[in-house]
């Protein structure tokens, strides 16, 4: 099984995208693109690679219909009326707003405007402009700012904290429009991290925060980030803050999954090591995720981050089934981590995919008998 990660490894550096690998029951093996006993996601019902959207992790219809709106006429009121209905507590908010910053952040990379033509992301500044006291366009700004910093300099830099600084400045002005709202707080998690603050500073930070939305999946994903080893904090602490929100989770939510994602946020930068993926430590997270999708609701907004997850550790693991009935709940977007890691996140999502389809066949299975 070494030799098949490094072949991984080497087919995500080569861009070879095509479901090439062999489906034999003496293991997988990769093929030429065409060979008649190559895995064929399309026998699923999988979508080809070039079809997969890369802005989220699932579905979310009226943003997807807004973003389109407000991107093409560069008009913002789309945008705040859809804001203005999303409940203020709720993960989907928060992905919203996420969403909005990254399509103005991406705009402005692709059009950053000179002598002749207006820069991306217009619509944003018009936003602010015209409707100041708009609670929605204060934290779509705040984070807006927050994307760029880490986009376009380098932390440590005086670019970095300079936009960072107006960033910190910015979530303020957020809080002081919606005094109940924790989105400009969790925005403020971010700065946190790339500003260095003491772990005084952020746990007053983070109490605020649970203050109005204790459970909120998307703010300890973010606090995570600063208690990782990379950061501020170790993997002890990590881990530590990540079992205790697992433990004191309520019924039905996926902070019990909290351990994959600090599991997840500190693998070692090269590890071929098949067994690692079956450690104790890895398995405990990985069973700890799968309780939580199967306890959540359906329409919970993370269920697609936690799943997409559980897809990376049960491909590496070689718990082949387990990964396809992730796959057929999110084949479609792949706008989460692990994949949002990469130069190209659908190809490196078609690649798990693939291997998961190959090591299904290998061990008996076939469209006929996954369930949907």
């Amino acid at each position: 099984m070494v030799i098949l990660w490094v072949l991984m490894a080497l087919a995500m550096f080569s861009m070879v995208l095509l479901p090439v690998f062999r489906r034999r029951s003496s293991g997988i093996q990769l093929v030429t693109p065409g060979d008649p006993d190559a895995a064929d996601p399309a026998d699923y019902g999988f979508l080809r690679q070039e079809e997969l959207d890369i802005r989220m992790p699932g579905p979310d219809a009226d943003l997807l219909d807004v973003l389109d709106v407000v991107q093409r006429t560069q008009d913002y009121r789309a945008a705040s009326q859809l804001l203005a209905g999303t409940e203020t507590e709720g993960e989907t908010r928060w992905q919203r707003v996420q969403a909005f910053a990254g399509a103005a952040s991406l705009e402005l990379q692709q059009r950053p405007g000179g002598v002749s033509e207006t820069p991306g992301g217009q619509w944003l500044r018009v936003w602010r402009a015209e409707a100041p006291k708009d609670a929605g366009g204060a934290a779509v700004h705040a984070e807006f700012l927050v994307q760029q910093a880490w986009r376009t300099s380098t932390p440590g830099t005086d670019d970095f904290r300079i936009i960072m600084e107006e960033a910190r400045s910015a979530c303020g002005d957020a809080a002081l429009l919606s005094p109940g709202d924790p989105i400009p707080y969790i925005i403020e998690l971010s700065v946190a991290r790339g500003l260095g603050y003491s772990q005084t500073e952020f746990e007053k930070l983070w109490l605020k925060i649970l203050d109005r939305a204790p459970s909120h999946m998307g703010a300890h994903l973010a606090a995570l980030h600063y208690w990782c080893e990379k950061w501020h904090g170790s993997r002890e602490t990590a881990y530590a803050f990540a079992e205790s929100a697992a433990a004191r989770a309520p019924q039905g939510s996926l902070l019990a999954a909290m351990p994959l994602f600090a599991v997840f946020e500190h693998l070692p930068e090269v590890n071929l090591v098949q067994s690692f993926y079956q450690s104790e430590v890895v398995t405990k997270a990985v069973h700890g995720a799968l309780y939580a999708v199967h306890a959540a609701r359906p329409d919970d907004p993370m269920l697609a981050h936690v799943r997409h997850l559980l897809i990376c550790f049960l491909v590496r693991g070689e718990r082949w089934s387990e990964a396809m009935n992730q796959l057929v709940h999110v084949d479609g977007h792949v706008g989460a981590l692990p994949w949002t890691l990469s130069q190209d996140p659908a190809a490196d999502y078609a690649i798990y995919r693939a291997l998961a389809v190959a090591g299904y066949e290998a061990n008996g299975g076939s469209p006929a008998t996954l369930s949907h």
